[in-house]
């Protein structure tokens, strides 16, 4: 009984696995090659409207967020640099950890529990209401009206969110390091101009491509596969928070290893050319 269990759970996890990726290729499809086919201004228009909610009403909490960040690790950190008499070189480890790691990484996570949960709610609150059944009954595709917006104003503004988190995270670590502990402002910036380099800062903004797409579709795919009732919507929220959570921190560990070994090729490319 337990093997059968075992089997039956095991089927319904490769049943969802599969039902996902289809998914995920029709949204990659509608959205690469069907966007706004026929309908081009109401295309953009319902992009326009998800960019709004899922950008500007984000901005506040990404930036706070940012800016703790920053000045956490400038208070973590500054006595042992100090013990080590290299205080005024401690703008290049908050600057250079902001803008390559926790910037992306936090700013993802932040949306993918602002966000995430509300595209997963609002989606399958219309599966339960079988709002997207009536939309099929139209001939309408609703991964096409419904899916493809949303997708595309996560992955286009997540960059953007994770500038404003980069900022804010470098201006809060300046704050502490430099009016709180007084460590010289042009030692500060001239230590992590030299450090920060803009291979690091493309590197945060690619992040933020891939975590914005991660959270769009496993958001709005737990929407289109909830169970029926308020339990189901929770249920799914949940799951889709934490699938969201759990893949942003492995993608982050991938992308880190891909491009430090595409920063070494080049690197050693250089000093042979």
């Amino acid at each position: 009984m337990r093997n059968l269990k075992a089997v039956t759970r095991l089927l319904a996890r490769l049943d969802e696995w599969g039902r996902f990726w289809r998914f995920n290729w029709q949204v990659l499809f509608h959205g690469l090659f069907h966007a706004g086919a026929g309908r081009r201004s109401a295309g953009r228009a319902r992009i326009w409207a998800q960019m709004y909610e899922i950008g500007n009403k984000s901005v506040p909490v990404v930036m706070i967020t940012g800016a703790f960040v920053g000045m956490t690790l400038a208070v973590q950190s500054y006595q042992q640099f100090k013990g080590a008499g290299l205080e005024e070189r401690l703008g290049s480890l908050i600057n250079i950890t902001v803008v390559k790691e926790l910037g992306p990484v936090l700013a993802a996570m932040m949306l993918a529990g602002r966000v995430g949960g509300a595209l997963t709610a609002e989606l399958g609150t219309m599966h339960v209401t079988e709002q997207i059944d009536a939309l099929r009954a139209m001939g309408a595709d609703p991964i096409k009206h419904l899916v493809v917006p949303r997708f595309w104003a996560c992955v286009l503004l997540t960059p953007c969110l994770t500038i404003y988190a980069d900022f804010m995270g470098v201006l809060g670590g300046y704050l502490i390091t430099v009016c709180h502990f007084g460590v010289n402002s042009n030692a500060y910036w001239y230590f992590s101009a030299h450090v920060v380099e803009k291979w690091d800062i493309l590197i945060g903004l690619i992040k933020g491509v891939f975590f914005g797409a991660v959270i769009a579709l496993i958001g709005c795919f737990k929407g289109f596969d909830c169970q029926p009732g308020a339990h189901g919507v929770g249920k799914a929220c949940t799951e889709a928070f934490v699938n969201s959570f759990l893949t942003i921190l492995a993608l982050d560990f991938a992308l880190a290893v891909i491009f430090k070994g595409i920063y070494e090729t080049i690197w050693g490319l250089r000093i042979v050319l």
